[in-house]
């Protein structure tokens, strides 16, 4: 079953992205393991490091340097591309990967 969102909330103080999806689960995903699960070839080392499930170690990595979500923008029906504050804005975000980002707060996927 594909997932939707109900709302995408840029929470700058925070420094979260809060996502109410239609089937009543809540997500937010902080912005530096957003920054680090990137699924642009760049950031994966290549198109063949690509795949469709992100790799959930990228939350407990201790970022090397951080970086603002300045802007997010729906692509298509199915993702979001997320503009950083470095430029980067590669990164697209399909409903599916980001419903697979298990992250490791107890905050970050509620019920709602």
């Amino acid at each position: 079953m594909q997932f939707r969102p109900k709302a995408i909330r840029l929470d700058k103080t925070r420094r979260v992205l809060e996502i109410p999806w239609d089937d009543g689960m809540s997500s937010e995903y902080g912005w530096d393991g957003l920054r680090a699960a990137c699924p642009c070839a760049s950031c994966r080392g290549g198109h063949e490091n690509m795949g469709s499930i992100p790799d959930k170690s990228v939350f407990s990595l201790t970022p090397v340097q951080s970086f603002a979500l300045e802007r997010v923008e729906i692509a298509g029906n199915y993702a979001l591309q997320l503009h950083w504050s470095d430029g980067h804005k590669s990164g697209i975000y399909s409903w599916e990967y980001l419903r697979a980002l298990q992250l490791p707060d107890a905050e970050d996927c509620q019920e709602a």
